[in-house]
This record gives C-alpha cells, sequence and structure tokens, in this order.
C-alpha cells in the first residue's frame, strides 16, 4: 500500500481522482469560512480572480458571492461540467500548462488544491497573470477531529491498510502550506509570503461522514475491494461516541503579492 507521495502534484493519478463522483464531491467537502474569503478579496487590488483547481466551483461561489469575477481553471472535465452548470466560467487545464491568451487578473487563488501545482512552477505562472499588486492566496482547511474519534478512525486505516497516510494524526502541521511558501520564495516573483489562520466549527452526523470520506485524495489509495470495509469502520466510530461529532477547522491562507 503506498504513501501520500512527497510531491503530490506528480501523482496524477491521485490528483485526477476526485472528478469520479463530482455530486457527492460539491455536496460533502466543508466549504471555507466567509472571513477567510473577504480577507482575500480586500488584499486583492481588483475583482478579477482566477480560480487554480476550480474543481466543482466550491470556492468559486464563495468568491462571486464576495463580487468577483471568477474564471476556473481545472483539470478535470468532469469536475469543470459540474462547475459550469453551477455558474462558473471554467477552461480544462492544468495550471502550469493553461494559456491565459493575454488575460491578467487581480488574484490567484487556490481552496484545498496547490499541493496538486508544481509549488515553484505554479508560483512563477500565477505571477504571470497577475497585476502589479495582484494576489496569490492558497488555501487549505486542516480538520481536527476530537481526540477519541481522531484515534478511532486511525485505527480503521491501520487496521486495513497498515501504511496508509489516513493513520496519522489528524491536524498537524500541513507540509503543503510548507511546500506552497518555500515555492512562492524560490519564484522570485513575490514579496515575503503571510498566513492568516481561520478557526470554524462543523457538525457531522454519522452518514454524513461516510458520505464524505471517500472524497479525500488520500482514498484514492485504497484498493476498491477494502473500501466499504473502511467505511463500515468509521461509520461505527461515529456510533460509538453517539451518532454525531463536532469537526473543529482551521483554514490556513498563504498570500503573496506580485513584486515584479
Amino acid at each position: 500500500m503506498p504513501t501520500l507521495p512527497s510531491e503530490p502534484h506528480r501523482a496524477r493519478n491521485m490528483a485526477e481522482s476526485f472528478g469520479a463522483d463530482p455530486e457527492r464531491y460539491d455536496r460533502t467537502r466543508p466549504s471555507y469560512p466567509d472571513a477567510a474569503v473577504a480577507a482575500i478579496v480586500a488584499a486583492a487590488p481588483g475583482p478579477d480572480v482566477v480560480d487554480v483547481g476550480a474543481g466543482t466551483g466550491i470556492a468559486a461561489r464563495l468568491f462571486q458571492a464576495a463580487g468577483c469575477r471568477v474564471l476556473g481553471v481545472e483539470v478535470d472535465p468532469r469536475m469543470a461540467a459540474w462547475a459550469r452548470r453551477r455558474g462558473v466560467e471554467v477552461e480544462v487545464a492544468a495550471f502550469e500548462d493553461w494559456d491565459p491568451a493575454g488575460r491578467v487578473f487581480d488574484a490567484v487563488v487556490a481552496g484545498q488544491t496547490w499541493h496538486w501545482v508544481d509549488p515553484v512552477a505554479g508560483a512563477a505562472k500565477a505571477a504571470r497573470v497577475l497585476r502589479p499588486g495582484g494576489v496569490l492566496a492558497v488555501f487549505w482547511n486542516v480538520a481536527r477531529p476530537p481526540a477519541d474519534l481522531a484515534a478511532a478512525f486511525a485505527e480503521v486505516y491501520r487496521r486495513v491498510l497498515p501504511d496508509s497516510p489516513l493513520t496519522r494524526p489528524a491536524g498537524g502541521p500541513s507540509p503543503f502550506t510548507t511546500a506552497a511558501v518555500d515555492g512562492i520564495r524560490r519564484s522570485g516573483a513575490f514579496g515575503e509570503p503571510g498566513e492568516q489562520r481561520f478557526d470554524w466549527e462543523r457538525t457531522y452526523t454519522r452518514d454524513e461522514w461516510v458520505d464524505q470520506a471517500p472524497t479525500s485524495g488520500a482514498h484514492a489509495l485504497i484498493p476498491p475491494e477494502r473500501a466499504d470495509e473502511v467505511l463500515t469502520g468509521i461509520g461505527a466510530a461515529v456510533d460509538a461516541v453517539g451518532g454525531s461529532f463536532v469537526m473543529a477547522y482551521t483554514t490556513v491562507v498563504v498570500t503573496a503579492v506580485r513584486s515584479r
């Protein structure tokens, strides 16, 4: 059983696994707090936004609601088609290969997706499509289930797939933010990156948590013949704590302003 690669952007089978069920993805994945979106919008010099790895448009719709004009760039045509049905303009391409056709923007954003982009090439591409003073803002949700439930989830994955990355403790420092900051610095095109954190919570029932679990990239590593066993196990873990729980989330936002 392979673990998550040290360079996720090279794991194309995982990066392009989410489109297998875009309806489930859009319905079950966590959103982002309004305060995080507002902070990014306030930092940008204008309303024109490119959403990298737009997926089904979860983040794009939040930026639209905040008054932005959003163009999504999404590698998976299945996800792009779903986003278009929800009112998001999307062009199908990997961001590193995407042709902006001379267009420039005020912000390049990426919600829960920048780790699928080469961190140096992606930052350099972002700089090329940003106006002077434009903002690159990449963000992730870090989930922290209750400690007893986190241990129970890890034990389910450990029992079924001992080498799964899902056996690791939840809620620790994200290697994605570290890689993003390093890539931004190495691109030489931005000022010093900054970081903001926004805490929020969501209550999940057993069925809601089991429904969203397969949308995780790490679940793409689970052999199909073991998937039901994993979902049964995590469902039983939620049942054991009363059938629902409160997930603590921190949305971590890394921003940098184009300097040249």
